[in-house]
């Protein structure tokens, strides 16, 4: 994966826009010192080049499941990326990472029940060929929650 190629007024720019994604062009070159055409240019750049998007985060409490699973998973390590990708498919998980360390994939998963979670657990990811072994914890009180810890990355990851 190649590092995208942002200069520091972008950088400047997606950071005004990580606080308030409504924020007027026009505003954000009065910040900046630079035109608002230079401002809706280089969005519409960073837009098509998938360096930032706009979309609305809702709270845990607005979703239909609204209790979060953390899901272990050990796979054999020739399998890891399409064991990920399988689990990425699953309608009800909402993240899928490659990790190093005791699990080689960590899962993030909505539920509204024991049942739901444990029929992805178990019936779905532990069934899969290449699975060795899942541990699930569940969340019982979100302390903080920080929706803009996110990373500018390439759109098509290749796992």
């Amino acid at each position: 994966m190649s590092t995208p190629n942002l200069d520091d007024l972008d950088r400047q720019m997606i950071e005004i826009l990580s606080r308030d994604a409504r924020v007027s062009n026009r505003k954000i070159a009065a910040e900046l010192g630079v035109t608002e055409g230079t401002v809706r240019g280089r969005i519409k750049r960073l837009q098509q080049d998938r360096l930032i998007s706009f979309t609305a985060i809702t709270d845990f409490g607005m979703a239909n499941a609204s209790n979060i699973a953390f899901i272990g998973v050990q796979a054999s390590v020739e399998h890891v990326r399409d064991v990920a990708r399988q689990i990425a498919e699953l309608p009800d998980v909402n993240a899928v990472i490659i990790t190093m360390g005791q699990f080689n994939i960590f899962v993030i998963a909505l539920f509204d029940g024991l049942e739901s979670l444990w029929a992805v657990a178990s019936d779905k990811i532990l069934a899969m060929p290449h699975v060795h072994h899942v541990e699930t914890s569940i969340g019982v009180n979100t302390v903080k929650y920080n929706a803009r810890v996110v990373r500018i990355t390439e759109s098509d990851q290749d796992f």
